[in-house]
């Protein structure tokens, strides 16, 4: 007998990371990141204002500030994961994509400078959903469509 081992074989996965990761996957992690920051900055806004401001209801403006610092997280979870090609983080990235959709909507709707904010709210959306459902980052990430299992 050796005392050679055998190498492992390559699994769907390990194929899927060699290589230099596709740009594509880059700019939808970027942009999860940045929706993840933009949430973060407005959550501590928000609380800040609410400990130190003169708010209608002081428990109300603490308990969004939290929430959106928590709700950052998803984001900022699935930009790192996209980053570091994990097949896992594609799902909660299209999730905050599409939560950012009808957010995007309702701003859009408002009489006020919060229309801008719809409008790259939702281009920021669509085009990050553009971006992890294309075919590059798929393969990118190793993740099969249904009856491709090997």
């Amino acid at each position: 007998m050796s005392s050679q081992q055998n190498p492992a074989p390559e699994t769907a996965e390990t194929a899927a990371t060699e290589g230099p990761r596709p740009r594509r996957l880059t700019y939808a992690a970027v942009l999860a990141a940045l929706e993840g920051a933009a949430l973060a900055a407005g959550g501590l806004w928000v609380l800040v204002r609410g400990v130190t401001g003169e708010p209608d209801d002081r428990q109300q403006a603490v308990t969004l500030g939290i929430t959106l610092i928590v709700l950052a997280l998803l984001p900022l979870l699935a930009a790192r994961g996209l980053l570091l090609r994990r097949s896992w983080s594609r799902g909660p990235a299209v999730i905050t994509q599409l939560m950012a959709l009808p957010v995007a909507y309702s701003l859009l709707q408002a009489d006020s400078m919060a229309v801008p904010a719809g409008v790259a709210l939702a281009a920021i959306a669509i085009a990050a959903l553009v971006l992890l459902v294309n075919g590059e980052t798929t393969r990118a990430l190793g993740i099969k469509g249904p009856g491709r299992a090997e």
